[in-house]
């Protein structure tokens, strides 16, 4: 069964094209910015924040992933991540920072009250897949 034919499970189109995507993102054929923002929405999915920087530092290139969220995240979520990513760097010095460690949390509560606007932007690449 290939990839877009599926429709005999009785998924909808939207759903079939949101799980195309999710399916070009897990093969690395999703294209840029849209996978950035799928690695950064799945990462936090997974662990937020912290999870997400680890990720990238290991497996990619986080200079390159920030640059890119920074172009198309909305503006909460961009500063967000700005600040998000401060307190990973001061956690990255001294663990034991209250301070860093709460505001690590912080940012991932925003994230989460907010993710909607990423599923907007990933819907949108979605709705460009022909089935």
């Amino acid at each position: 069964m290939g990839l877009f034919r599926k429709k005999k499970l009785g998924l909808t189109r939207e759903q079939l094209q949101w799980n195309a995507i999710w399916q070009l993102w897990a093969e690395e054929k999703a294209r840029s910015p849209y996978a950035e923002l799928m690695t950064y929405q799945s990462e936090m999915d997974n662990g937020g924040h912290e999870q997400y920087f680890d990720h990238v530092i290991e497996f990619g290139n986080l200079p390159y992933e920030l640059s890119v969220l920074d172009q198309v995240l909305p503006v909460k979520l961009r500063k967000n991540l700005t600040k998000a990513h401060h307190a990973y760097l001061v956690l990255q010095k001294n663990e034991d920072d209250e301070k860093a460690e709460d505001t690590l949390e912080h940012c991932d509560d925003v994230f989460f009250e907010n993710e909607e606007q990423i599923d907007t932007i990933l819907k949108r690449y979605a709705d460009e897949i022909r089935l």
